[in-house]
């Protein structure tokens, strides 16, 4: 892209909305459509928007798959059908930050032009690591785009790249990690770690419910595998609620960010875990909601175990 290019964001969350600030700071004009937090990238709207733009300004349409603030995934598929029925050739950029290596995405398959990854979440490192996977048609268009790079130029990338090699000095103690880490993901077996995600994020709606509380994201086919974010009660703060939780189990939840500050917690359960890990997950959270007042409806520890056992998860 090229400084005064027009690009097509959702308001998915607190990660889509940093993101459209980054691209502005960069001289790009971006048009946010906006979203209430509950749900992913609304494909009908940006189709609507794109079928606006018959001069084809936008250059690019750009989506977060799995909004970290707020639990809810964007289907990429009908995005990709919403642009190739309008006929548009906005490039199709995603953001698997939090969803590579924990939720089914296929880059090539689905027709994306330029996804970005960190090392930080499924692929269980730390931060240090980015990963670019672009396709031919973003490749041309880099040939004469005019955004300042450095390090993520990818024609300086790629010939040091095909070789086995990188034109500045990498992180090289995380890619051993990183070695390791796709030799985990590999002996699991990529389906098996897809539906140990889905379960997982499966038995902690039903502790939810079981509780009596609501899950932010209301789209049932856009729940993530990653993570659940929890909305409070009414008169109940979340950070008092974490903070509780890590003095007495020391335990870390994610807070709620941007919009839901103070509203929501953030239950993770992505990279390595398995059952016995999210139990005890679980088992601090309602503990530590009773410690705060929270009246629970039911025992949510219990939902979740029946939900671990059924085999239709």
């Amino acid at each position: 892209l090229s400084p005064g290019d027009q690009v097509l964001m959702y308001e998915t969350g607190q990660f889509a909305s940093l993101w459209c600030e980054l691209a502005g700071r960069l001289g790009l004009k971006v048009e946010l459509l906006p979203g209430d937090w509950r749900h992913g990238a609304d494909a009908e709207a940006i189709e609507a928007r794109l079928a606006e733009d018959k001069q084809h300004r936008i250059k690019a349409v750009a989506v977060v798959h799995n909004e970290t603030s707020t639990g809810a995934v964007s289907r990429i598929p009908l995005i990709r059908q919403a642009i190739d029925r309008c006929a548009h050739p906005a490039l199709l950029m995603v953001d698997t930050i939090s969803s590579l290596a924990s939720i089914d995405y296929r880059h090539d398959e689905w027709g994306v032009d330029v996804t970005i990854a960190g090392s930080q979440k499924g692929l269980m490192l730390p931060p240090g690591l980015s990963f670019n996977a672009i396709s031919s048609k973003a490749l041309r268009a880099s040939q004469s785009a005019t955004l300042p790079r450095s390090y993520w130029d990818w024609q300086a990338q790629l010939g040091p790249n095909q070789q086995g090699y990188f034109p500045y000095t990498p992180a090289t103690n995380l890619l051993y990690g990183l070695r390791e880490a796709i030799a985990m993901l590999h002996e699991e077996g990529l389906p098996n770690v897809f539906a140990r995600h889905a379960r997982h994020g499966a038995a902690t709606r039903a502790a939810v419910q079981a509780w009596g509380l609501e899950v932010l994201c209301n789209n049932p086919a856009e729940y993530s595998g990653s993570l659940t974010a929890v909305l409070m009660p009414a008169g109940k703060d979340a950070d008092q609620f974490r903070a509780t939780v890590l003095e007495r189990f020391d335990m870390s939840l994610g807070t709620g960010l941007g919009k839901v500050k103070g509203k929501v917690f953030r239950i993770g359960h992505l990279g390595d875990f398995n059952d016995l890990t999210l139990m005890g997950t679980l088992c601090g959270v309602e503990m530590g909601l009773q410690l705060v007042g929270v009246n629970l409806a039911a025992p949510g520890t219990q939902a979740a175990m029946d939900t671990l056992r059924s085999p239709a998860t």
